[in-house]
């Protein structure tokens, strides 16, 4: 079946909070069917670590459901990033995937620190917790050597869930490129820390993430009831896909700002020249192998826990409350989830809310979110209209905060995360427009000098 012919597409599509299996439409890019599970951290073992296992049984009952009422031609991957696959000799884990949030004992981060290269080779700060991949690798090798001495290949983690569809292993650019501190995004090849951790030898051959690397193994392929050979594509890093159909379709320069549970900003069409890795800028890399200036901050993970903090408010009101919660100063400063964003080691608090109604700290909140997504575009010299899409689209009081703040069109992409419709492009698939609400800038009065105050409330 040739790429153009896919009718239907099974993503496979794990974040860090969900993971989830979509079947897309390839004419009208429709979600027809979904199926979701929470991702969950066990807390046992070495470390703590994905359930894998779990993961693996929910993807495949979603697929052998989904072939039953949907059907599909074609299996796409995308996952979040921050994670890498260590399989023994017989092809299963030889250690459990570690969840990035895990904090490692201070010696071990210090050595780390000494050891990897710098933000000039390769465009990767030093992150927190296990947010750069060498730093998972190298607490793996450092606190479980025998363990780590029977691994025998390493997979980026998309490429783990191909490898484990096909039988193929393989590793990917934009899983790669990730702050992952093992990629060099000018000489586009490993970082001079492959060969400090021993690991270049260990790291599975790189394919692109537009390659099949092959049919569903036969007897999975059976359990999932497919009556023909399905092709898997290679998989992406979930903020790639959620760039990809942008770099199809639009031209340069624009943002995307591509929201789940991290905010993450990229700068299409910008440089790498004056970006400041102790902010939380870096570069990024998309699925044609070219660096693209990032920015990012947690702020999905902090919306979340607002809203939950808050309770639940009239939108319609919560707009109306803009005006009073920048009049009052009402405002949250940075930063509710630790350890990464533009403006590291400040600490969060409330000011000017006591008597705040509910609407009002939403209006506050969202003031906060597009705060921050207008500091991390401005890291990155993002110049053109502003696309958001995921869950930050259908919030319409921070559209508009955004666009004010930025002085220029924002436009929403509601309904879609992006990411799976990202993913399911990488089959040969045209991508198709969906609709998209346009939100130009409109003054709103008092809010450059909230925003100075905000700023210097920080201070």
């Amino acid at each position: 079946m040739n790429a153009s012919s896919y009718r239907r597409i099974a993503v496979l599509d794990i974040g860090k909070t969900n993971a989830k299996v979509v079947v897309l439409d390839s004419e009208t890019g429709a979600e027809i069917a979904v199926v979701k599970r929470p991702n969950i951290t066990i807390k046992t073992g070495p470390y703590p670590h994905y359930d894998i296992e779990a993961l693996w049984s929910f993807a495949l009952d979603a697929l052998k459901r989904l072939a039953a009422e949907t059907g599909f031609d074609a299996i796409s991957i995308t996952t979040h990033g921050a994670a890498a696959a260590l399989l023994g000799r017989d092809g299963t884990l030889a250690m459990p995937v570690i969840d990035y949030e895990h904090e490692y004992p201070e010696a071990i981060r210090e050595a780390y620190t000494a050891l990897r290269p710098s933000f000039d080779e390769t465009f990767s700060p030093r992150l927190a917790m296990g947010l750069n991949v060498g730093a998972q690798l190298h607490y793996q090798k450092s606190a479980f050597p025998e363990e780590f001495a029977q691994v025998a290949t390493i997979l980026t983690y998309a490429q783990y869930w191909t490898a484990r569809l096909t039988g193929v292993a393989a590793n990917e650019l934009t899983s790669l490129g990730c702050h992952t501190d093992l990629w060099n995004p000018k000489t586009s090849s490993y970082s001079s820390l492959v060969d400090k951790l021993g690991i270049r030898d260990l790291m599975a051959p790189i394919r692109s993430a537009f390659d099949a690397l092959g049919p569903v193994l036969p007897e999975i392929a059976a359990e999932i009831g497919l009556a023909a050979p399905v092709p898997v594509y290679c998989g992406i890093h979930d903020s790639n896909a959620s760039l990809l159909p942008h770099l199809v379709h639009r031209e340069a320069p624009f943002a995307v700002v591509s929201t789940g549970t991290w905010v993450i900003n990229f700068g299409v069409g910008g440089d790498l020249d004056h970006l400041d890795p102790s902010r939380d800028a870096l570069a990024n890399v998309d699925a044609y192998g070219r660096a693209v200036p990032s920015s990012r901050f947690m702020g999905g993970r902090e919306f979340e826990h607002l809203s939950a903090e808050i309770g639940p408010v009239d939108e319609e009101a919560a707009r109306a409350a803009i005006g009073p919660a920048v009049e009052m100063g009402m405002m949250l400063l940075p930063n509710l989830a630790p350890g990464s964003g533009p403006f590291p080691g400040k600490v969060s608090r409330w000011i000017g809310t006591e008597a705040a109604s509910r609407e009002e700290r939403f209006a506050a909140a969202c003031l906060y979110l597009a705060l921050m997504t207008d500091a991390c575009l401005g890291l990155i010299g993002a110049k053109g209209p502003i696309v958001v899409e995921g869950p930050f689209a259908l919030n319409e009081t921070y559209l508009r905060l955004l666009a004010a703040l930025a002085g220029r069109e924002v436009m929403a992409l509601p309904g879609s995360t992006g990411t799976s419709q990202g993913a399911a492009l990488l089959t040969g698939i045209r991508p198709v427009s969906g609709a998209e609400t346009h939100v130009p800038p409109t003054e709103i009065a008092g809010l450059a000098a909230y925003r100075d105050r905000w700023y210097a409330a920080m201070e």
